[in-house]
């Protein structure tokens, strides 16, 4: 990553934010306050986030801040970064209990951030945008990644990804099957790869969302979104049709050995090169990783074979084929405490400036105004997943992660594990998650 020598940026450690109280005026506006009048005078001003320091969100915003400081004297964006998402969002909870949220602040739409909304913490971003004459640039599945169950906007969109079955041909040849067209055929399509000595599906076990995104593919498959809406505030079980269906299929992968030995503590790097190495036929990520996935910097003995799939569907499932999921990743969030004209005029600025300079970092933006600039020795692969994201239908899968209570989550990922894994049987996982969930959803998402 490039070194930005201006005083426009600076990564600081985690413990200074908390130190320093964050942000830099004590003023408050009503969330939808957003053009408030004055003068623009530059100063500092904080973003608290939890993304990769070399990732294309950084990188573009650091530059575009360094450009915004060499006409406002004074600015500076400081970026406090914690890659680590339970560690962040510890420190967002004891932030936001404090009231020292910075100025800008990551969050997902779960049922922490609307009560934050509600409270009055957070810009109406909807309104924002609109007033800037940028909310109709923005892709409707990065907006309505963001909202909140009642539409409502709070987030900026950074991202436009789609997530997506990498695979192997010559692998799953070699096992004699076929892409799964429906959910039910990937155990079977397991077990075979299983017999011909093939690792069918490498998981990053240890980050502990991506085991859970596949708990999340049947229920939307089944009913979109509905399902996870209800079950989270306790108006559904898992012991419903729906949910036990779920659960079954869990359980069917784990028994048919569909994640390599030791998945639960396998890191992302690891979990990677079994694929990159030629070693597992299936790899479910997303599009974020096509620098690595898409390029001619991987071997070709593997990159010759890599070729993908969408989320298979079920049989007379309430979704189709181009929806799944289609994250905009965490958003940001933009603190009614400090919100001033310098802040208003900074943001106008960066979104204006964003899609061409993170176009250039080679991902799809969350507008459809500027493309994706390929790096030159981008695989066919590369652009025909990025085509996808023009192709995306009108429901997109709502991870679980974001939509659970943060207790009835944590403990889901660790009975999933278990699940899979053969430690309890689907009836003790059932009734262990709504025991869980209908102690906690309620009062999560109480008025």
């Amino acid at each position: 990553m490039r070194t930005m020598k201006t005083l426009a940026v600076s990564v600081l450690a985690a413990a200074a934010l908390v130190l320093s109280g964050c942000g830099t005026s004590t003023s408050s506006v009503k969330p939808d306050d957003v053009n408030p009048e004055g003068e623009i005078k530059p100063h500092e001003i904080s973003w608290l986030l939890s993304r990769p320091v070399d990732g294309g969100v950084i990188t573009a915003m650091k530059q575009i801040a360094a450009d915004y400081a060499k006409d406002h004297e004074g600015f500076e964006l400081k970026f406090i970064t914690t890659p680590d998402r339970p560690s962040y969002i510890q420190k967002l909870e004891t932030l936001a209990a404090a009231n020292k949220l910075p100025e800008l602040f990551d969050i997902d739409a779960t049922p922490f951030a609307a009560k934050l909304a509600k409270k009055g913490s957070m810009v109406d971003v909807e309104a924002m945008l609109k007033d800037m004459g940028l909310y109709d640039d923005y892709r409707t599945s990065a907006l309505d990644y963001q909202r909140f169950d009642d539409g409502s906007l709070y987030m900026v969109p950074f991202e436009s990804q789609v997530e997506v079955f990498f695979y192997n041909k010559a692998l799953l040849a070699k096992a004699g099957v076929d892409i799964p067209k429906t959910l039910d055929d990937i155990p079977q399509m397991c077990a075979a790869l299983n017999k011909a000595g093939i690792t069918p599906i490498t998981m990053d076990g240890q980050d502990m969302w991506p085991l859970e995104r596949f708990m999340a593919y049947y229920p939307f498959r089944e009913s979109g979104n509905d399902y996870i809406k209800k079950l989270k505030k306790g108006e559904a079980k898992l012991s419903d049709e729906t949910g036990r269906k779920a659960v079954q299929w869990m359980a069917d992968l784990g028994s048919s050995g569909c994640f390599q030995e030791g998945f639960s503590s396998t890191g992302y790097a690891d979990a990677q090169a079994l694929f990159t190495s030629g070693k597992a036929a299936i790899y479910n990520t997303g599009s974020w990783d096509l620098p690595t996935l898409g390029t001619e910097d991987l071997d070709a003995s593997v990159r010759d074979q890599i070729d993908y799939f969408l989320l298979p569907v079920t049989d007379g499932g309430a979704t189709t084929q181009n929806e799944y999921v289609a994250p905009s990743g965490i958003g940001m969030a933009v603190n009614t405490k400090g919100y001033d004209p310098l802040v208003r005029d900074f943001l106008k600025y960066a979104l204006e400036q964003y899609p061409k300079v993170y176009g250039a970092t080679g991902q799809v933006n969350p507008t459809t105004g500027d493309g994706t600039t390929l790096p030159s020795n981008a695989t066919d692969l590369y652009q025909r997943v990025v085509d996808e994201s023009d192709n995306v239908g009108d429901v997109t899968a709502m991870p679980w992660d974001t939509q659970l209570d943060s207790t009835s989550n944590t403990r889901l990922q660790q009975e999933l594990v278990l699940l899979v894994q053969g430690d309890v049987s689907v009836d003790e996982f059932i009734d262990t998650m709504d025991g869980v969930i209908a102690e906690n959803g309620p009062k999560a998402f109480a008025e």
